[in-house]
């Protein structure tokens, strides 16, 4: 059946990636209505951001050496949120990676010891047959060796009669 071969868990993270979007936006709406999480969680972060970016410009455009000017609050508190809601999504889309790795790490490990343990038994198994062929050998050889004295004693016995002919009843194993 198909639905069990769906997996689950990928699943799982999508629908988690999904509402950290409308999680992101609400950290963004908070950030734009609260002073501290403006002035110490979105400002600093916008007005770097802002300074690299115009930095590499400039330098691209071959402008060397040139006093870039900071945001203005109400721009930088904006890139800083969208800034932290991007952050947020990368966050939460990372973490399910990592999750979905450790989860197929496992898998892998476990299917590993499964086989591991498969060739072990396997071993075992050629182990135990070794030793039941080496004593269906040596009970072989054990009897070939007493069908080889069965046959020396009659001949002993002919000897010994040298008139009769063995009898039927010695011929019997």
């Amino acid at each position: 059946m198909v639905v069990g071969a769906f997996p689950m868990a990928k699943l799982l993270y999508l629908g988690i990636r999904q509402v950290s979007k409308p999680l992101a936006n609400r950290i963004k709406e908070a950030a734009r209505r609260s002073e501290f999480f403006k002035t110490y969680i979105c400002l600093p972060p916008a007005q770097l951001y802002h300074w690299v970016e115009m930095r590499t410009k400039m330098r691209i455009m071959g402008f060397r050496g040139t006093v870039i000017k900071p945001l203005n609050e109400d721009a930088a508190a904006e890139l800083g949120a969208e800034l932290l809601g991007e952050a947020t999504i990368f966050v939460v889309g990372g973490g399910c990676l990592v999750l979905e790795y450790w989860r197929h790490q496992a898998n892998q490990r476990h299917k590993e010891e499964e086989q591991q343990a498969a060739w072990d038994a396997m071993r075992d198994e050629v182990g135990h047959l070794a030793l039941a062929l080496e004593a269906l050998q040596a009970q072989v050889q054990a009897q070939s060796a007493l069908e080889e004295l069965q046959a020396q004693m009659q001949e002993v016995r002919a000897q010994l009669r040298p008139g009769c002919a063995p009898s039927a009843a010695s011929k019997k194993p």
